[in-house]
Parts: C-alpha cells; structure tokens; sequence
C-alpha cells in the first residue's frame, strides 16, 4: 500500500470505536508527517474523548509545520465547543510559538468553561514573553478563589510558574474583601515558598491565614492608620 492510501486509512481510523485503534492511527499520523491532515488531526482534537488519544493527537500536531498547524489551532480558540478551545490551547503550548500569546490573553483566562480556562493559564505561562510576566500574573489573579480544588491548584500552579513576577499581584489580593480570594492567595504564597508542599494542607493553613488576617510567614497585620 503506497504512502497515500495509509495515510487515508489512517485518518479514517481516527473514528474508530476503539479507542486503541484510533490512537495508532494518530500515532502513524504523527511518525509520517503530512500537512494534508492537519484539519483531520483538528477536529478529532475537538471530540476525542480519550485522554491518551487526544494527547497523541497533539503530538502528531506538533510534528507538522507550523505554517500548516497555527492558522488551524488559532481558528479553533474561538470555536463554540470547550473541547475545541481547550485541545488548540493545549496543541499551541506544546509547540511552543510565543507569536500566539496575545490570542491566549483576556477572553480564555476567563473562560467560563474551567477546563478551557485551566488551560489557558497553563498556555499563557509557558508562552509568556518576561517582559509581560507581571502583567499576566494580575489577570491571573483575577481568577483568584475560582471553582473547586482542582481548579484553584492550577491557577496556583500557573501563578507559581511565574515564580518573583507573581509577588506583587498576590501581596494585594491577600487583603481582598472577598474570604476566597484572600484564602487562595495566602495558599498560592504558601505554594510558591514551598512548591513541593501538600496543596491541601497549604489551603488549610490558608484559611486559618486569610481569618486571622495573619501573613504566610505567621506574622500579624498592622491595623490600618
């Protein structure tokens, strides 16, 4: 079977109910690069319902040329489906182009889908250019007290992958009026003293912080003038 005809199968194979027969199928897709299917690759990023699968997906995505893939990718930050948004954030950090950071700022840190907006952050963070780390640190601190557990430790993680850039904007949001806000501040601070810390007791010792209105280090707050 000549290069062509595997290529269609293999792009066929991508629908498969198995889901091991589809991620050989990204896996040939990825080891015999051709910019034909990237669009195929796209939008099975968008519906794939397997976590290994869509990870090979991407893999495939990154071994095309980038003249192929980021067109596709950047059309898909806007697209109606989570997924679709989620998958072209991922795919875009994975290849590692900052020339998409300004697409990834505003809108999709605020997803209102978290698993979007989870993303996002981690995209934004690993294509943030130094010069604007700060700035990306108070958008992301906007976010601060959002969703469950599971969102709030990646929101901390992103903002501890800032590392120094993240102080300030943390510093400020510990005297939030919001309790949440103020509480996975002192826990993000915690983290970012102790990035090898369990998270959950980081959050309870958080909260203990932001209702004493003490600061991560256990030192009591002036009162105000």
């Amino acid at each position: 079977m000549n290069p062509v005809q595997n290529t269609r199968r293999a792009v066929a194979a991508l629908s498969a109910e198995a889901s091991s027969t589809r991620l050989r199928a990204a896996m040939l897709l990825g080891r015999h690069p051709d910019p034909s299917v990237v669009t195929a690759l796209v939008r099975r990023c968008a519906v794939e319902p397997d976590f290994y699968v869509r990870d090979m997906l991407t893999w495939a995505l990154t071994r095309l040329p980038e003249a192929f893939t980021l067109p596709r990718l950047r059309a898909e930050l806007t697209s109606e489906q989570a997924q679709a948004r989620s998958q072209a954030l991922h795919s875009l950090s994975k290849i590692n182009n900052s020339s998409v950071y300004p697409l990834i700022t505003g809108t999709l840190l605020r997803d209102p889908d978290d698993e979007v907006a989870r993303t996002a952050w981690r995209a934004a963070v690993a294509l943030v250019p130094e010069e604007q780390e700060e700035a990306l640190a108070a958008e992301l601190v906007s976010q601060l007290g959002r969703g469950g557990r599971d969102v709030r430790l990646s929101l901390s993680q992103a903002l501890v992958g800032l590392g120094t850039a993240a102080l300030s904007a943390l510093a400020a949001s510990v005297d939030s009026p919001e309790p949440t806000t103020r509480e996975h501040a002192h826990a993000t601070l915690l983290l970012l003293r102790d990035p090898e810390a369990d998270y959950d007791e980081l959050a309870e010792e958080a909260r203990r912080l932001a209702a004493d209105k003490l600061d991560p280090v256990g030192r009591e707050k002036a009162p105000p003038c």
